[in-house]
């Protein structure tokens, strides 16, 4: 009765909006959770920076196209799926984050929607709930399961917190410098054997 929980971006595969920085050369767009805390702010400062440069949901999924999981992402959910059942959860979008769940090996995905216009305009996003990645673990525990969690930026230490254990992973040092709590890794060998290390602990009667 074992979860684990992962973030997508930064884990797993790369930064979208940084891939959509560096194809459309706006600077501003490099800006992720990982350096704004307050997730409606940064949305809110995407999508007029969007608006302001006529780029829509066509321009967005073409880079999507060009980008490919981390190195080790796809051997590193091999492996985790042979001994834990695995939940993404994370605060992409369906538009962005369906393109790689195929490359991924189909692992299920939870996140939000966007509104998109007529002519492919981004219009607004919808938030599936608030908070989300924490009160899915929540649910997940009163569900009687277990959780591990891992992911690297503000948006993930409420997850993290809640769960049974977490583990940062590549975390920016501002992130792993407020939250000494979580031990860090750098990369997905480091992160499946913290992860085995923090369910053995769970399944031992003294904890120990």
């Amino acid at each position: 009765m074992l979860l684990v929980c992962l973030d997508l971006e930064g884990v797993l595969i790369p930064e979208i909006w940084i891939g959509v920085a560096e194809r459309t050369g706006i600077d501003a767009l490099q800006r992720t959770t990982r350096d704004e805390p307050d997730y409606d702010k940064l949305m809110r400062y995407r999508l007029n920076i969007l608006e302001q440069n006529s780029l829509g949901i066509r321009e967005i999924q073409e880079t999507i196209k060009s980008l490919d999981p981390l190195p080790g992402a796809v051997e590193f959910l091999e492996e985790l799926k042979t001994w834990a059942q695995i939940i993404i959860l994370s605060d992409t979008f369906y538009p962005f984050g369906m393109p790689f769940m195929e490359k991924l090996g189909w692992p299920t995905l939870f996140c939000h929607d966007l509104e998109i216009g007529d002519k492919g305009e981004i219009l607004d996003y919808k938030l599936r709930q608030e908070d989300p990645k924490r009160r899915a673990v929540e649910a997940f525990q009163k569900l009687n399961f277990s959780v591990l969690a891992s992911g690297d930026s503000y948006n993930d230490t409420s997850m993290l917190s809640e769960a049974d254990a977490g583990i940062l992973f590549r975390p920016p040092e501002n992130v792993a410098r407020e939250f000494p709590e979580y031990p860090v890794v750098q990369n997905h060998a480091d992160l499946q054997a913290e992860l085995k290390k923090a369910a053995g602990h769970l399944a031992s009667p003294r904890g120990e």
